[in-house]
């Protein structure tokens, strides 16, 4: 069924509700953050670095969320909701960077800026601008330190891949396929997961990036071969339930898990040694970058460039010829 401007107030009031929105005040710029859930540590410090931001430029924040990792239908709901409120911008991290660009288009018809966080839109030009991780050197930052880890000491790979859903959104393709071609894998197709050849790969899953999922794409492929030894994740959350796969089957100590996220409990699990390496994000400043941007595009009609929000190799068993810091720095820098 089509859904139009013209939702009811009754349904504005349960986006609103459940996502933490508010209306702006008289004379202040609203600006929309929609995220793809408000359960992730990751967009909740997102949240948080919109808010702050919004305090310092005399803005409103309206947030929505996806009900989870995938729903694209809900972001619809949430930028026309936008339109509809007077909003004169749109940071979004989309669930779907492909599906979700036709409500993009309709948001910069009507006159508002939109800004990608953390996940470019496909093509990244359906945006004004993308403010985000370079999500392919994460991932090969993780890549190149497995690499190293595992030359240094004479193992040969089987590699178990946990990815995002079956979307192939671009923040998911990137940071897989960066994190192969870190560790020398020939990957074929760039844009696309899961087309490669090498005898090393076990396998990829999907975990919609929580600790549930994690869990179970980890016992599926454990299931296909009980022998793989080095995991890749899309995130933390993910890395966190295969690890406790992994301890189920009595293979913890024998398995390396890299990531990507930089969240105080992520970082933690790189202390305690549950995470190998994972590649630090910051959030925070996605998302106050955003709401200035959208803040100086209310007063003066300015674009923002692209920027690239900077990522940190975080691991305490530096590998040689990788630039890395350690847990010690990511726990002063992490959020969650």
């Amino acid at each position: 069924m089509r859904r139009t401007v013209g939702v009811t107030a009754a349904a504005l009031l349960t986006l609103l509700t459940a996502c933490g929105g508010g209306g702006s005040s008289s004379g202040t710029t609203l600006v929309g953050l929609v995220t793809k859930t408000d359960t992730n540590p990751f967009f909740v410090k997102m949240k948080e670095g919109a808010q702050q931001a919004a305090s310092s430029a005399g803005a409103t924040v309206q947030s929505f969320a996806g009900k989870q990792d995938g729903d694209n239908q809900t972001q619809v709901d949430a930028i026309e909701n936008l339109i509809a409120s007077g909003a004169k911008g749109i940071l979004i991290t989309p669930s779907d960077s492909k599906a979700i660009v036709p409500s993009v288009d309709k948001a910069r018809a009507a006159g508002l800026l939109v800004i990608a966080l953390d996940t470019p839109l496909e093509p990244a030009s359906a945006a004004d601008a993308t403010f985000a991780t370079d999500n392919y050197k994460a991932g090969l930052l993780i890549g190149q330190w497995a690499k190293s880890k595992f030359a240094k000491e004479g193992k040969q790979a089987k590699i178990a891949l946990l990815d995002l859903n079956p979307n192939q959104v671009s923040v998911d393709v990137q940071r897989d396929q960066g994190f192969l071609e870190g560790f020398g894998v020939d990957v074929k197709d760039k844009a696309r997961i899961g087309d490669e050849s090498d005898p090393r790969i076990v396998g990829h899953d999907v975990t919609n990036g929580d600790p549930s999922g994690g869990r179970t794409a980890m016992e599926n492929l454990l299931q296909k071969d009980p022998g793989v030894n080095l995991v890749y994740t899309i995130n933390e959350p993910a890395a966190a339930g295969a690890f406790e796969a992994l301890k189920a089957a009595g293979k913890e100590k024998d398995v390396v898990i890299v990531s990507v996220d930089g969240g105080c409990p992520g970082v933690n699990n790189v202390k305690s040694g549950v995470i190998g390496a994972t590649s630090q994000q910051y959030p925070l400043k996605m998302a106050q970058l955003g709401v200035e941007a959208v803040s100086k595009f209310a007063k003066d009609g300015s674009k923002p460039q692209n920027t690239d929000t900077g990522v940190t190799l975080i691991t305490d068993q530096p590998a040689d010829g990788v630039e890395s810091k350690d847990s010690a720095f990511g726990l002063q820098n992490c959020w969650g």
